[in-house]
């Protein structure tokens, strides 16, 4: 009999696991799934900004209805450009988790989606770090939307994360600022089955790209495939940041 209820028990966190392993997989797909139709929208993230991204964060799917009290969050995946200074391809994806009051004045009842674009090598260093608050420990600003490349250059020198939403078809840039962003470490432990940081994944490329995040990476180097932000400015910051 003991036996028998061992093998259940084993059985059982077995197959959570893999639940908590397959739901992961979910978000990192319809990440993907999110960014690919925000980039087919015609009047979307100017070019010019996301060629000077060297990352991109994608929230998708945040709903009023399962944000608790105090508990203000959604969950998603970053994936950031390869090579010492960010000039390569766009690589693995680790999860992430937005958290704050601030998330919940965006939401109307409809599912929202939140994009993020970190332009600047010391905001992925902070992001990456612990917990960055937008707008205090990381400069973030609404981002620039359509063909206007001089507003996206002003926004561009004074920003380090720049701030999109998607809500009943309606795609704007929008103010996160008290919004905590954190990696969401047992998330990416579960889409990669072991123990990884997200800098492993992101910064190192430590493992390959899952099934799941394939389509994320596909369509930013489809979009993006190289970065035009100032070489000398990322190189100065991957100095920086070894310090």
């Amino acid at each position: 009999m003991k036996k028998i209820c061992s093998f259940a028990i084993v059985v059982l966190l077995v197959s959570t696991a893999v639940q908590a392993q397959q739901h992961e997989a979910d978000r990192l797909r319809h990440s993907g799934e999110v960014l690919m139709e925000i980039l087919n929208i015609p009047d979307n993230i100017p070019k010019p900004v996301l060629d000077k991204s060297e990352c991109v964060i994608v929230i998708p799917s945040v709903k009023k209805l399962a944000i608790g009290i105090g508990a203000n969050y959604g969950r998603g995946a970053m994936t950031c450009r390869g090579g010492q200074n960010f000039t390569g391809s766009w690589g693995p994806p680790a999860m992430v988790a937005l958290e704050g009051g601030n998330i919940g004045f965006q939401l109307g009842g409809q599912a929202t989606d939140f994009v993020l674009l970190v332009v600047n090598p010391k905001g992925i260093d902070s992001i990456l770090r612990s917990k960055v608050k937008l707008g205090a420990d990381a400069a973030a600003a609404a981002g620039p939307k359509g063909r206007d490349a001089q507003a996206a250059t002003d926004i561009l020198m004074h920003a380090e994360i720049l701030t999109y939403s998607r809500s009943r078809g309606l795609f704007a840039g929008i103010s996160l600022d008290g919004s905590t962003l954190r990696p969401d470490n047992s998330a990416t432990e579960k889409v990669y089955g072991r123990k990884v940081s997200a800098r492993d994944v992101v910064i190192g490329h430590k493992v390959g790209t899952p099934k799941s995040g394939q389509l994320m990476v596909s369509a930013l180097q489809k979009a993006s495939p190289k970065n035009m932000s100032d070489p000398k400015s990322l190189q100065e910051a991957g100095a920086e940041g070894k310090k």
